[in-house]
C-alpha cells in the first residue's frame, strides 16, 4: 500500500539555522509554510530532488517540543506516499489505530506502528515530478535502528500490506548492523532499512545506546557526487566519501557520500550514485 519515500520530516529547534545546509548543499527550495497544530510545530517544506523534506519547529507543547527537548535536532518522521489512500486509512482503522489526520497527511507515532520508534508521516502519491530540484533524483530509504528487527520487520510488513518476497536481507560488518530493506516494490529502490546495530563502539552503537529504537537516518540518489562533495568540503559541516568500487575507473570519484548531522541541521544523509544503491538491494546486475 505503501508506494514510495517521498519525505522526510526534521525537529529542529530553530528552522532558518536547520534550512542552510539543506539550500546550500543540495540546492532545496523553500515551497510555503502552515502549522501542524496536532504536532504543536510550524512547518517550513523544500521541494528536493523529486520529494520534500519538511522542517518542524515547536510553536507549543507537543509531539515534536517533546522530541527536540529530548533530542535536540534530528530525523523525526519518515515519509511515505500511497496510491490507496482510503483503503490505508481502512486497513489502519481495521487495527484500532487512529492516526492525526491533518493538512491532508496522517501522522503515525511509535505507538501506532508496534512501538519501534518508527514515526511516519503518510501522503497522498502524486506521481514523481517530471523535473527534479537540486542536487538529488530522490529519496529512497529512512533507516530505523530497533533492538528486534525480525519483529519490527513483520509487524510493519503486516500493518502497511508490504509484500516479504520483495523484501531483501541486509548486514554490514564494517558498520556493525543486520535486518531487513524493506522494499515497496522488486523493481524500486523505495524502502524502510530496518537493523539491529551490534556494535556499541562505533557511531551507529553509540547512537542506539543514546537513543534506543530511533530513526537514524535517510538515503537519497545522486547524480551530482562529486559537486556536492565540493561544497560540503567547502561549507565544513563534515562529510564522509567512500571511494569507487574497484569496477570503476580511477578518478571516477564517490560511489557513495554521507553528509553528517553538522552539515543538515542535525540529520546524517547519504548519497549514493544513481542504481548504486542495488549492490546491496537484491540485484546487483542492475549496477551500471
Amino acid at each position: 500500500m505503501l508506494t514510495r519515500i517521498d519525505r522526510v520530516q526534521m525537529a529542529v529547534p530553530d528552522r532558518a539555522s536547520a534550512e542552510q545546509g539543506w539550500i546550500q548543499l543540495l540546492g532545496a527550495e523553500h515551497a510555503g509554510d502552515d502549522e501542524i497544530r496536532g504536532l504543536g510545530a510550524s512547518r517550513s517544506r523544500y521541494r528536493l530532488g523529486d520529494g520534500w523534506i519538511e522542517l518542524l519547529e515547536p510553536s507549543g507543547s507537543g509531539a515534536v517540543a517533546d522530541a527536540v527537548n529530548r533530542r535536540g535536532a534530528h530525523v523525526f518522521a519518515a515519509g511515505a506516499a500511497t496510491a490507496d489512500w482510503t483503503g490505508l486509512v481502512a486497513r489502519l482503522r481495521e487495527r484500532g489505530i487512529e492516526p492525526l489526520e491533518e493538512s491532508g497527511q496522517l501522522h503515525l507515532d511509535a505507538r501506532h506502528t508496534g512501538g519501534h520508534g518508527l514515526r511516519l508521516v503518510i501522503s497522498p502519491d502524486e506521481g514523481r515530478p517530471a523535473e527534479h530540484v537540486g542536487a538529488i533524483d530522490g529519496l529512497y530509504e529512512v533507516t530505523n535502528l530497533v533492538a528486534d528487527a525480525k519483529l519490527a520487520v513483520s509487524q510493519c510488513a503486516e500493518l502497511f500490506g508490504l509484500d516479504p518476497s520483495a523484501f531483501v536481507p541486509i548486514e554490514s560488518a564494517h558498520y556493525g548492523y543486520e535486518g531487513t530493506l524493506t522494499l515497496f516494490h522488486p523493481d524500486r529502490l523505495d524502502r524502510f532499512e530496518i537493523i539491529t546495530p551490534h556494535v556499541a563502539e562505533n557511531t551507529m552503537g553509540r547512537y542506539f545506546a543514546r537513543t534506543g529504537e530511533s530513526l537514524y537516518m535517510a538515503f537519497a540518489e545522486c547524480a551530482e557526487l562529486a559537486s556536492v562533495e565540493e561544497r560540503a568540503k567547502h561549507a565544513g559541516g563534515g562529510y564522509t566519501a567512500v571511494p569507487a568500487a574497484d569496477t570503476r575507473q580511477e578518478g571516477d570519484g564517490a560511489d557513495t557520500l554521507f553528509l553528517h548531522p553538522a552539515s543538515l541541521g542535525g540529520m546524517m544523509l547519504g548519497l549514493s550514485r544513481p542504481g548504486f544503491a542495488w549492490t546491496w538491494s537484491g540485484h546487483p546486475e542492475r549496477v551500471v
